[in-house]
């Protein structure tokens, strides 16, 4: 490329990108050293002949980028994902390509989600605004017997945490205050990380889920963490226990939790599904011991 000439930029994400005024200022200092394409590509057939064009791209994740989209694309030198899959990732480094991910940034607010959902199941916040918006509240006149012995305080429980990644550990720190005992599942975990937290590594989720009063689902989504809590570990949560999943919907045999809820003793708070938007007349919907959130997790607003 020669000195002075602008390279060639493609940035493909979805179109309400477009709109915000913050990123249309980005944009148009981008373009004063480049020619952009803007693009809202779903397809590796939409989205191929930019591909080729570019030697820059800035994308979310989607779709995925193969060997062979890559092969035609051979002056392509930087892709930047906001939440770029494994594959694609592999698939950039290995021709050479430098890769930027920026997925973790999201992992703070996640973690702030997971502490949201866990105050809420134990002190029973949902259910009282709920009483309190329909009227139907109960006060307490005869104290302790009136209070509820689900409600319960988070200082000093014990707490498992599958995948101990970003979210995992931005979570063990906003713990740190409720003196918990934490115990993680992790395999691919360093021992240097479980000594800088002070964690208990499980050799199996089984294990976990068995010594913990609350579970918080935040593994990556891989073929490796499909169904981590099936029907087995289903059956070993302690009555009363929660389950929190944050993470992918994948890391849940959903038939086999749906069994164990049904019974009504353990509760599950829940921000991610097999299908979303969530089915109208899902099961979920109805059962009294769950708690459902549309995905907000990772949503928070900048500034």
């Amino acid at each position: 490329m020669k000195e002075n000439e602008k390279i060639n930029v493609l940035i493909s994400l979805p179109p309400s990108f477009f709109k915000i005024p913050r990123l249309q200022e980005v944009f148009a200092k981008v373009s004063d050293r480049a020619n952009i394409r803007e693009r809202s590509h779903d397809t590796a057939e939409q989205i191929q002949e930019d591909l080729s064009w570019a030697n820059a791209v800035l994308m979310w994740g989607w779709p995925t980028l193969t060997d062979e989209m890559l092969e035609k694309a051979p002056d392509l030198k930087f892709i930047g994902h906001i939440n770029g899959g494994q594959s694609s990732v592999r698939a950039s480094l290995k021709r050479g390509i430098a890769v930027s991910e920026a997925r973790h940034s999201w992992s703070p607010a996640v973690a702030e989600m997971a502490l949201g959902l866990m105050l809420s199941g134990l002190r029973r916040i949902s259910d009282y605004h709920d009483q309190m918006r329909r009227g139907k509240e109960m006060w307490v006149s005869d104290f302790p017997i009136d209070i509820d012995p689900l409600e319960r305080q988070l200082t000093g429980r014990n707490v498992g945490i599958v995948g101990f990644g970003g979210i995992g550990q931005r979570l063990a720190e906003l713990l740190a205050p409720f003196r918990t005992n934490i115990r993680i599942y992790d395999p691919y975990l360093s021992d240097s990380v479980v000594t800088k937290f002070n964690v208990n590594k499980k050799e199996s989720v089984g294990e976990l889920v068995e010594e913990s009063e609350i579970i918080v689902l935040c593994a990556a989504n891989n073929k490796d963490s499909l169904h981590l809590v099936c029907e087995k570990e289903c059956k070993l949560f302690k009555k009363d226990s929660i389950l929190i999943n944050i993470g992918r919907s994948s890391l849940v045999d959903m038939p086999a939790l749906l069994k164990r809820l049904e019974q009504n003793d353990m509760i599950a708070m829940l921000d991610v599904f097999d299908t979303e938007p969530l089915e109208a007349d899902s099961k979920l919907r109805t059962l009294p011991n769950v708690y459902l959130t549309p995905h907000r997790g990772w949503h928070f607003r900048i500034g």
